[in-house]
């Protein structure tokens, strides 16, 4: 089903203060925080080849990587939701000694005056069994934004440092579900990423996109893509604007909301029929500095590539269909590539 937005009929959200159509879910963020140290970690190059596998072996060292608080750049909608979110998911994933299992975790969500019951939907994903733990968010994007209630898509690298020193890197993508509260929004639910298992067997054009260094992918979408639940347009569509892009994808499949945020209509993500994109040669697509006809050109030449349903911060005119261009506030930070197989 399309991403599009619902009717005006439907509900309306508040942003910057005007009353405007509700964002259909989906899809980037623009965040700044500063990579960790690489002198204290192997690499963490968000590229595809350097993502760690599930089963890939872990690396000897002596310390956690340095890691930085993520915070909301200019032109976010509602940048303090974002920021909860981000900060609970940082609060879950990262620990010092002593701080491990989940009567810790459970004092850490306290500490951020949110209900304990958040460190149980966790689970591994963010609580791996080590004594120290270290998180990195990579950017946060909009699932949904509406008057009352948000979806927030933390992307994250994480690092277990265990008790021999074996550092072992990993990370997900979480949905955050938000409502308005006072004094500041309150988080209601956690989804973390499910992948799947890897196919014994990689398609071609997975393997293909894992190794093109234009196209960079956070760990949950790495997963995504070996577990062979990702469709060939999808991968064929990355491949063909790697030509002519460099690009950050932040959610492929897991992490998504099943359906269109606020409505009953089913995703394309989880159906693994869409990718976001989050920042396009090192712009990222929120910024209000970064050079809108980067933003539309990429747009536009996923709609080349065979999206049937294209959003991101700004309408364009034009496509094959009257709707294969949308734009609304969730939107804003991301451009959304749907398809139909």
């Amino acid at each position: 089903m399309s991403e599009l937005p619902c009717t005006a009929g439907r509900r309306t959200l508040l942003a910057g203060g005007l009353a405007v159509l509700l964002g259909a879910a989906g899809c980037g963020g623009g965040g700044r925080s500063a990579a960790p140290s690489p002198t204290t970690t192997p690499s963490t190059s968000p590229s595809a080849s350097a993502e760690p596998s599930a089963t890939a072996s872990a690396t000897a060292t002596a310390t956690l990587p340095a890691t930085t608080p993520w915070e909301p750049g200019p032109g976010e909608v509602q940048p303090d939701v974002k920021r909860r979110a981000v900060q609970l998911v940082e609060a879950l994933g990262t620990w010092g000694a002593g701080g491990q299992g989940l009567a810790a975790a459970q004092q850490r969500v306290a500490a951020l005056g949110l209900p304990t019951a958040l460190a149980d939907q966790a689970g591994a994903a963010l609580l791996p069994d080590a004594p120290q733990a270290a998180l990195q968010v990579v950017d946060a994007q909009y699932g949904g934004i509406l008057t009352d209630s948000a979806s927030v898509l933390v992307v994250c690298r994480q690092w277990a440092l265990a008790a021999d020193g074996t550092l072992t890197p990993g990370g997900t993508t979480v949905d955050v579900r938000l409502d308005r509260a006072e004094p500041r929004w309150t988080v209601t639910a956690l989804h973390p990423a499910q992948p799947g298992p890897p196919a014994a067997t990689p398609a071609p054009a997975v393997l293909q996109v894992l190794a093109q260094q234009r196209i960079q992918l956070p760990p949950a979408a790495v997963a995504d893509l070996r577990s062979s639940t990702v469709h060939d347009s999808v991968l064929q569509a990355m491949l063909t604007l790697a030509r002519s892009y460099t690009f950050q994808v932040s959610v492929v499949r897991s992490g998504h909301p099943l359906d269109v945020f606020g409505t009953d209509r089913p995703s394309d993500h989880p159906q693994g029929r869409a990718f976001d994109t989050w920042q396009i040669d090192g712009h990222p697509v929120v910024d209000p500095a970064t050079p809108a006809d980067l933003v539309d050109g990429f747009m536009r030449a996923a709609a080349a590539a065979g999206s049937y349903n294209v959003g991101g911060p700004r309408q364009l005119s034009g496509g094959r269909t009257a709707n294969q261009f949308f734009s609304d506030p969730t939107h804003r930070d991301h451009v959304h590539a749907g398809f139909l197989t």
